[in-house]
């Protein structure tokens, strides 16, 4: 099918893109702005807390990711059948995503009460940042399952292109959350003075807080996509579910391997001593909170494709695809040049020993070079190919540069090698360099477009 009016299909991609990409950016951008801010606030508490909590946020880290690979992976479903404007096909994706979330959360918080000093143990021999992680994780694991559902709405809503109130009550929460760090972290107007358990104690009302919100926003709402009764949210057969499963499932292991591999490389580095897994723990939130605006092309990138491809048109689903390539390629040289010239300025905020700060200058400098393939390559594996569909292929091509030359590489530069923490960081993008070779032809092959509704 031929784009009936290039300029009209022009003006319609770039109002969806502002529509969907705004709130998702403002939301992911909140997030990582609080994200800064508690690594500001524990910070000041000393490295070794510092990076404790940094080590064990990264149980919550491969959690989230494990669900955004769920997630997104069965909005490929949820995107194509609203642009099918078939309710009972998105309730029925509402629900297993409810389903699966919460007893993914649960077994999360099973294994991490259990084996919590193990845990993180991975990350550092030190044993008082073991004593914090373990103490901080035993407490913040109880917002998961509240997590689990509030990503169930959230990412729904976005499939479905309805994003204000969730931005919303997001970043309510999230001012919750900052408001009551300060409260019991340093002990302020009269709260008890509670450093690293004071966080996590903040972090869990702020999620059920956040829970109860989006719950309300659904069924408080008189003709909400998502709102549905128990037997149509939980009425889908076992055909259904494993069609479903075989495209989610590759995207679960793709994003769950990918955290993994990441938490691997936070250990590889944390191998260099606490100050460089303190360093590396500000160095990412802050490469994050740049890469923000990529996951709000991203996302409405994805949700676009979907619902062309919904409505059986593949040739605007990839000129969609094409024009999330080229805004990306210019978010990428705008962002790597706010990295250079932040990074002695966010260097300066920690009250840091001046060798720690000077290696977070390099750290966050090296890091913005990294902007580049990191963001070209998530574009293409999450703003394009899965929303065609091509879920096995992206499974493949990530478990190639995560397992075989992301990983690898970190060990290898810190134990052969013996480089800086500034090295090691740009080594490892060797991952995301073969990411962006493979990519590129399969882009213009079209291989990944897949109609599964």
């Amino acid at each position: 099918m031929k784009l009936k009016n290039k300029s009209e299909e022009t003006r319609e991609y770039y109002r969806k893109l502002m529509l969907i990409g705004i709130p998702v950016l403002f939301q992911n951008l909140v997030g990582m702005c609080l994200n800064l801010l508690d690594t500001l606030m524990i910070g000041r508490l000393g490295e070794e807390e510092l990076a404790a909590v940094g080590a064990a946020n990264q149980v919550y880290f491969i959690f989230t990711v494990a669900l955004f690979g769920l997630f997104s992976g069965m909005a490929v479903f949820t995107a194509q059948y609203f642009g099918a404007r078939d309710r009972a096909g998105i309730h029925k994706m509402v629900g297993i995503c409810y389903m699966l979330g919460v007893l993914s959360a649960v077994t999360v918080v099973i294994v991490t009460d259990l084996l919590a000093e193990n845990i993180i143990g991975l990350f550092s021999k030190d044993d008082s940042v073991i004593a914090y992680g373990a103490s901080y994780l035993r407490i913040v694991n109880k917002a998961y399952p509240f997590s689990a559902m509030s990503f169930a709405i959230s990412y729904n809503c976005r499939a479905i292109q309805e994003l204000k109130a969730p931005t919303v009550v997001n970043a309510v929460a999230i001012g919750i959350n900052a408001v009551l760090n300060l409260l019991l972290i340093f002990g302020l107007m009269g709260f008890p003075k509670l450093g690293v358990q004071g966080a996590a104690i903040a972090t869990l009302i702020a999620r059920i807080t956040e829970f109860v919100a989006m719950l309300a926003i659904v069924y408080c709402h008189k003709d909400h996509y998502l709102k549905a009764g128990l037997k149509e949210l939980f009425g889908f057969d076992r055909e259904l579910f494993f069609r479903v499963m075989k495209t989610a499932l590759p995207v679960v292991l793709t994003e769950s391997s990918w955290a993994v591999t990441m938490s691997l490389t936070f250990a590889a580095f944390g191998r260099l001593g606490t100050s460089a897994l303190a360093v590396s723990q500000i160095a990412n939130v802050v490469c994050d909170l740049l890469q923000s605006v990529f996951f709000g092309v991203g996302n409405a990138s994805a949700m676009m494709i979907g619902e062309k491809l919904g409505q059986r048109n593949p040739d605007v689903a990839y000129e969609y695809g094409r024009r999330s390539i080229k805004v990306t390629c210019v978010l990428i040289a705008i962002m790597t040049l706010i990295m250079l010239t932040l990074s002695r300025p966010i260097a300066m905020i920690y009250a840091f020993e001046e060798p720690t700060n000077t290696l977070l200058v390099k750290t966050l400098m090296a890091v913005a070079f990294t902007i580049g393939p990191k963001m070209l390559g998530y574009i293409y594996i999450c703003g394009i190919f899965r929303a065609g569909g091509d879920t096995i292929y992206c499974m493949i091509i990530e478990l190639i540069a995560t397992w075989c030359l992301q990983v690898t590489m970190a060990f290898f530069a810190v134990l052969v090698l013996h480089v800086s923490l500034p090295v090691a960081f740009i080594l490892v993008e060797i991952g995301d360099l073969f990411r962006i070779v493979t990519n590129i032809p399969h882009f213009r092959s079209r291989k990944w477009i897949h109609i599964v509704t």
